[in-house]
């Protein structure tokens, strides 16, 4: 199982980066990885990345962190896991630096990646959707290497330490709602629920949103934060037994028809005009089915097993041939990104070769010189 949490970077990047390669949390930096950068001149190398970008902005990088359950996955195990994640997210399209700590009692990774692609120059967009694309894209890798997943809608943003405390009970968003669903079965109405959490030590705010802060917490949490069933709406309707379930995904009971079940829907005992169009439609679904059917040659249910089987193969075939493809795209997307920062700074490192005082002229273009230099090892 892994927790996953994102923020932008918006000052200090080399520190972010010497703090994450700490060799006393990487076991001597073996578990320090980097992709299109060295991790040494990684600040660099991003600075060069966005001074091409279309569009300024003021990130200098997002720091992403994955945490896992103590004792569930081994340090290699977990570095690897973060490098598919970096690479699946990113499309080989941002330089990025990898780490994995082992210095606390939970394996976690640090990836810090520029904020600006070397392929296109483009900013990062971070928001909602990308964020619930890189917990979905966590969970499936941690389901691929046998690890547990979060139960989706828990723990959203959350860092391992605070998904710990929830489940211990520690935490205050836990103790909180334990003292709702605790006091909430004698309560009246919504007014009483707070009298009684003010009797339990805990002080009410009220504004927009209605918030507590027990006696020792710095800060007032919003019952809305608790969970769908927490708002004001639903305890109200708790409290007046209407019950409101947090929402579920919706169960499918597996049998799949295009057909309508005339004599048991009962939209159609109710109306002669929907019985007709149903009967009509079912017409319809059944000739398409009958004309694919025939134009595949398909009569008995195993040709039609063996045509689904031969479908499924060539999907597997063509996704391979797709993830071969992204990968030598990334591989030359990074060759052009090299050879586009040898070619526009040969010209300087040729007049630093020359220079008669090659110390005065490093000093003024030290970063220039470590970027071509890397480039020409590449």
């Amino acid at each position: 199982m892994a927790v996953t949490k994102t923020h932008p970077i918006k000052s200090t990047l080399k520190a972010a980066i010497d703090y994450i390669c700490n060799p006393e949390k990487t076991d001597g930096k073996l578990l320090v990885s980097s992709y299109g950068c060295a991790a040494e001149t990684a600040d660099i190398e991003f600075a060069w990345t966005r001074c091409h970008a279309i569009d300024k902005g003021t990130n200098l990088g997002r720091h992403l962190i994955q945490a896992f359950q103590p004792g569930e996955v081994t340090p290699e195990q977990a570095h690897e896991i973060g490098m598919e994640l970096a690479k699946e997210i990113l499309g080989g399209k941002y330089e990025f630096v990898l780490t994995t700590h082992i210095d606390k009692d939970h394996v976690h990774n640090h990836l810090i990646f520029n904020a600006v692609s070397f392929a296109d120059h483009k900013h990062y967009h971070s928001n909602k959707r990308s964020y619930h694309d890189i917990r979905r894209i966590s969970d499936r890798l941690c389901k691929e290497h046998g690890l547990s997943v979060i139960i989706p809608g828990q723990d959203k943003g959350k860092s391992y330490i605070e998904h710990q405390a929830a489940q211990n009970g520690t935490s205050y968003k836990a103790k909180l709602k334990a003292a709702i669903d605790r006091l909430l079965p004698a309560c009246s109405d919504l007014e009483e629920l707070l009298r009684r959490l003010q009797r339990e030590g805990y002080e009410i705010k009220r504004g927009k949103y209605i918030s507590a802060r027990a006696p020792d917490q710095e800060r007032f949490t919003r019952l809305k934060t608790l969970g769908v069933d927490y708002t004001e709406e639903a305890l109200a309707a708790r409290i007046a037994g209407r019950s409101r379930p947090s929402r579920q995904p919706k169960q499918r009971n597996g049998k799949i028809s295009l057909l309508i079940d005339i004599q048991n829907n009962i939209k159609a005992q109710q109306s002669a005009g929907f019985t007709h169009w149903a009967k009509l439609n079912n017409l319809k679904q059944t000739a398409k089915t009958m004309n694919f059917l025939t134009e595949h040659g398909i009569s008995s249910y195993g040709e039609l097993e063996s045509k689904l089987t031969a479908v499924s193969a060539r999907r597997d075939t063509a996704h391979a041939e797709i993830k071969r493809i992204e990968s030598r795209s990334a591989e030359l997307a990074l060759v052009m990104k090299h050879a586009g920062t040898y070619r526009q700074l040969k010209p300087l490192y040729e007049r630093y070769r020359k220079s008669n005082d090659k110390e005065k002229f490093l000093r003024g273009h030290e970063s220039e010189i470590i970027l071509f230099e890397a480039a020409a090892r590449e």
